[in-house]
This record gives C-alpha cells, sequence and structure tokens, in this order.
C-alpha cells in the first residue's frame, strides 16, 4: 500500500500549469528531499501532497486512498505540514502553540486527554524547548522559533511530517540544529520526512532519497550517492561545478565554479 503518492499529477495556478503528468510514491519511514531551481514547483508539490492545493488533474494518494476522499481531520491525523511562511498571534506562548498539534483530536465529545498532554510535553522535549514553554512564540530567536513551530506538527502524531523549507532564514548553527532534530525523529521513531530544502549539499547529507524537479516533472530521484552528478547540477540549477566527497560524511558535496572569483589568479 502507498502511505503518500502522486499518481498523473498535474498542478496548476489559473492558467499557468507548474507540475504535469507526474508520478511519485514517497519512501516509507525515510527522509525525502525536493531540490530544484526557484519556480520548478517543489513548494507547490508539498502543498499538493498536504491537499492544501486542489490538483487540475490526477490524484494524491494516503494510505491506499485518494487523500481528496478524506475529512481534513482524517488527513490531519495522518500527515502534518509546515508551510514556509508561519505566524503566531502576538503573546501566544510556546507551550499554547504546540497544543493546536492537538486540534485533530479534539472534538464536543472528546475533550483534552492525558494523550493530549503526553504529545504534547514529548514534543516539547524533542525539540529542546520544555524550559521555553511559557515564554511567547514572539520573543523567541530564529531557530527557537521555528523548533516551536516543528514541534507543534510533532504534536500532531502523524506519521509523515512535510516541511516547507523548514531552514529558510537561519543561520548556519541553526540549520543544523533543526535538521538534526527532524534526522533523529527519523531514525528513532521511523517518521516519514519530506522536505523542500534550497542547499543542495544539506539536502544530500540529510537524506535518503531526493527529487530533482525540472521542467514541470521529475528530473531524477533516488539515493543521493546515486543521482547528484555534475551533469544534474548542470541540468537542473544551470550551474557548473564540482562533485566531491563530504569531507566528513562521504555524501556527494557540491563545489560551484565561479568565473570570476579565483584566488589563485596572477
Amino acid at each position: 500500500m502507498k502511505t503518500l503518492a502522486a499518481e498523473n499529477l498535474t498542478l496548476a495556478y489559473g492558467n499557468r500549469t507548474v507540475i504535469q503528468d507526474l508520478d511519485i510514491t514517497i519512501p516509507e519511514g525515510k527522509v525525502t528531499v525536493f531540490i530544484g531551481s526557484n519556480g520548478c514547483g517543489k513548494s507547490t508539490l508539498l502543498r499538493s501532497l498536504a491537499r492544501l492545493l486542489k490538483p487540475a488533474g490526477g490524484s494524491v494518494i494516503l494510505d491506499g486512498q485518494s487523500i481528496s476522499h478524506l475529512s481534513t481531520k482524517e488527513v490531519a491525523r495522518r500527515l502534518a505540514i509546515l508551510p514556509q511562511t508561519t505566524g503566531a498571534p502576538e503573546g501566544l506562548s510556546v507551550l499554547q502553540l504546540v497544543k493546536q498539534g492537538r486540534y485533530p483530536y479534539q472534538s464536543w465529545l472528546q475533550q483534552w486527554s492525558e494523550e493530549d498532554e503526553n504529545m504534547v510535553r514529548w514534543a516539547l522535549e524533542a525539540t529542546q524547548l520544555t524550559e521555553l514553554a511559557e515564554r511567547p512564540v514572539d520573543a523567541l530567536s530564529g531557530g527557537q522559533r521555528q523548533r516551536a513551530w516543528i514541534a507543534m506538527v510533532l504534536a500532531q502524531g502523524t506519521n509523515a511530517l512535510l516541511l516547507d523549507e523548514p531552514t529558510t532564514y537561519l543561520d548556519m548553527t541553526h540549520q543544523i540544529e533543526v535538521l538534526d532534530i527532524l534526522a533523529e525523529l527519523n531514525r528513532s521513531q521511523k517518521r516519514t520526512i519530506v522536505m523542500v530544502l534550497h542547499d543542495i549539499n544539506l539536502a544530500c547529507r540529510y537524506a535518503d532519497h531526493i527529487v530533482a524537479l525540472q521542467n514541470q516533472n521529475v528530473f531524477a530521484e533516488g539515493r543521493p550517492e546515486d543521482i547528484i552528478t555534475e551533469q544534474l547540477v548542470r541540468s537542473v540549477f544551470h550551474l557548473d561545478c564540482r562533485i566531491i566527497n563530504d569531507p566528513l560524511y562521504g555524501t556527494p558535496m557540491c563545489v560551484p565554479y565561479s568565473k570570476h572569483r579565483n584566488r589563485n589568479a596572477s
């Protein structure tokens, strides 16, 4: 059974087609990263997989069913998405934000439960935010704020997490901090994680499976060491580079050429 997949998927904004007849299956229990040049449809595809964008054609499959046939709460119990742009009401505490992740489980008949409390406590611990639980979200640093939003999606308790550029606007230290949290979650609980990342070297370091998008479809997909080549970077990003092994992790590492910067030039 396909946990999360797209079949013959076409996505468009008005008359502009962004994704055309795309087929993809997200590997279960792995970290998948979408890469590609700006405007290639990475975020659009991610939003469609979470049912935030209605397809112009084809379908998204979640746990063997068309996602369009599931209720909003049912989808939210099976997958969680963290959009690229987030914002919390002024004064909202970290704890209050994380509690929002339990919304899919609330109803007139089922109010706040011990399981809800345990999931919120675990999400705070997993993101190292327990001591900041009462602090307003808008008083946090950029890295802390991103961890708070990740804690909220963790509190949903879903098997699949979709994150749209979770490292955007973060400095290098906080980028690694956020990606390490997600990698540990994948390793320890086998959660399926799908991310959009701009940094190809971070994508190679953290991904089990990379999907490179170009020309409204999948250009290549597979393990980083199998698909990331100088030709792929040239075709997808229009960039000349050298691919070497990361000296620490052995994963592919992209070193771009520069026509106007050569320290060794006479």
